[in-house]
């Protein structure tokens, strides 16, 4: 591949679209090119930009068509190189370059949706993360919490129940061993036990047999819990008899 070649190769560099044979010689092109460097950095700034900046996910086919177009569209080289003494008209080279950026700068536009997915992705993975860590820890202060009362007991098919309040904290935690799972389309869903009126505490995972969880809200006066069996996403009060009712430990 000629020098003058490698001038033309810039976009497609930007946007990791070359064959791994191109790649490698235009990266050792690079080394001895300003211009061209100068010119990947602002074609890679500005594919970076738009792919933040586009939030609509690209049609199917999109990105093959324009990585065709991109292979048969040369641009036209830096001011250096020797396309602009070989007599080439500025006006067609000018035209030339156009249709390349244009590619290029289309090929950013369709990879912005995915980088946007991407994006929004690992957003919701961090938030996911936070929230599980801010659990756990929470969690722990209940177990760890020196007024922390246990009471255990069993539950209807041999599993086993413990719950574990802290008034200090104001917080329960449930530990279940060897629970059968719910019936399909459906969760255990616990419940604290206000003098008899239900208030939810949250779901239980539906494919596990051992869980620990962190009733969702604040003890307050309930004097135990409940578990009922609910729709999956659960219910707004019990729709179902409870398969266990549990005390709280004294304080």
């Amino acid at each position: 591949m000629s020098t003058a070649e490698l001038h033309t190769l810039t976009g497609a560099y930007a946007l990791h679209a070359l064959p791994e044979e191109e790649r490698l010689a235009f990266e050792r092109h690079l080394g001895a090119c300003e211009a061209c460097t100068q010119e990947v950095r602002e074609l890679s700034a500005t594919a970076a930009r738009l792919g933040l900046a586009v939030s609509a996910v690209p049609p199917p086919g999109l990105r093959e068509r324009v990585l065709r177009e991109i292979a048969t569209v040369r641009q036209e080289a830096p001011p250096h190189s020797t396309s602009e003494r070989s007599g080439v008209a500025p006006g067609r080279a000018g035209r030339w370059s156009s249709y390349a950026l244009a590619a290029c700068l289309a090929a950013a536009a369709a990879f912005g949706g995915v980088a946007v997915w991407q994006n929004q992705v690992a957003q919701d993975a961090r938030q996911e993360a936070l929230q599980a860590r801010q659990q756990n820890e929470q969690l722990a202060r209940v177990l760890a919490a020196p007024d922390a009362r246990t009471s255990s007991g069993e539950l209807e098919g041999g599993a086993r129940g413990t719950v574990v309040v802290s008034r200090s904290a104001n917080r329960a935690v449930f530990l279940a061993s060897d629970m059968a799972r719910p019936p399909g389309g459906k969760v255990y869903q616990l419940w604290f036990n206000d003098d008899g009126s239900m208030r939810s505490a949250g779901l239980m995972d539906p494919s596990a047999t051992d869980d620990t969880v962190l009733l969702d809200g604040p003890v307050d006066g309930a004097s135990g819990m409940g578990i009922t069996v609910e729709p999956a996403g659960g219910s707004e009060e019990p729709t179902t008899q409870p398969v266990a009712l549990m005390d709280f430990p004294d304080a």
